[in-house]
């Protein structure tokens, strides 16, 4: 009895975090149904899905990495939340990439016009500086022990390799994720999203010791901005140029190289 006593206030304060996700899934969900008012006006839907899907995903991942440092000790229990939320971002932000890197590759691709993709690039960098200060609001609010540590959002490097390492690291991971995203167009909807959620999650287990495995500069600058205030050239390079780098290696592959997988899965995707 003293034991499960001892382990409440944790298990209370991972029920508080796991709330907090939900809580922000549910009313990002809730602003969603709202902005489907604005279809008439394209770039204003666009902008506002996007900001609405970056802002999801960067708060989510703000938590599971307090949730992360919390349970050190059970790394299954992180991969497994990994997994989860994979999940519910798969089926919530249909639509939306709440990723610059794919954005670029769809713009390279031609399918979707230079204007529309600033317009959500702009969301998406927006989104990434808002949500990390509304995280710092919900932290300051004390909901476990662990925002209290944590509220200030001071720089933790991430990077636990040499910079060429990482530059590797994050441009494969970009890499491997958006082939994957771009030639499994045809598969079922439903296994699609639990193949890219697996995929996530193993790259997370791969990469995650080294860089953090973002492969998306949103994310990385939502959770890591005061590292790229302090040394912004190594931050930029490795989750920025690196994920970017990845995708004009993919694009180059499949378009140069590979030609004929490309064109296989284009013509799947017309039939």
């Amino acid at each position: 009895m003293s034991a499960a006593q001892g382990r409440w206030p944790e298990v209370r304060d991972t029920l508080a975090s796991l709330g907090l996700l939900l809580a922000v899934v549910l009313l990002s969900g809730l602003a969603r149904v709202v902005a489907r008012q604005q279809r008439h006006r394209p770039r204003v839907h666009a902008f506002t899905l996007e900001f609405l899907a970056t802002f999801q995903l960067c708060c989510c991942t703000h938590e599971l990495q307090l949730l992360g440092a919390q349970e050190s000790a059970r790394p299954s229990w992180m991969l497994t939340l990994i997994y989860f939320f994979s999940l519910v971002h798969g089926l919530t932000l249909a639509g939306t990439s709440a990723n610059p890197c794919a954005v670029m590759m769809q713009m390279l691709l031609g399918g979707m016009s230079p204007e529309m993709g600033a317009v959500r690039l702009s969301a998406q960098l927006l989104s990434a500086l808002c949500s990390r200060y509304c995280v710092s609001t919900l932290w300051s609010l004390g909901l476990t022990e662990h925002h209290f540590t944590e509220r200030s959002l001071a720089c933790k490097n991430p990077i636990h390799t040499d910079v060429p390492k990482a530059v590797v690291t994050e441009a494969i991971c970009s890499f491997i994720f958006h082939s994957a995203l771009l030639h499994s167009q045809e598969v079922s909807s439903k296994l699609r999203i639990h193949l890219l959620a697996a995929l996530i999650t193993f790259l997370a287990y791969a990469g995650g010791s080294l860089t953090g495995a973002l492969y998306n500069p949103a994310l990385a600058l939502s959770l890591h901005f005061m590292c790229f205030d302090e040394a912004f050239h190594q931050f930029f390079v490795v989750y920025c140029l690196a994920p970017s780098l990845g995708i004009l290696l993919m694009i180059s592959m499949f378009n140069f190289f590979l030609p004929w997988l490309h064109n296989s899965g284009t013509a799947n995707k017309k039939e």
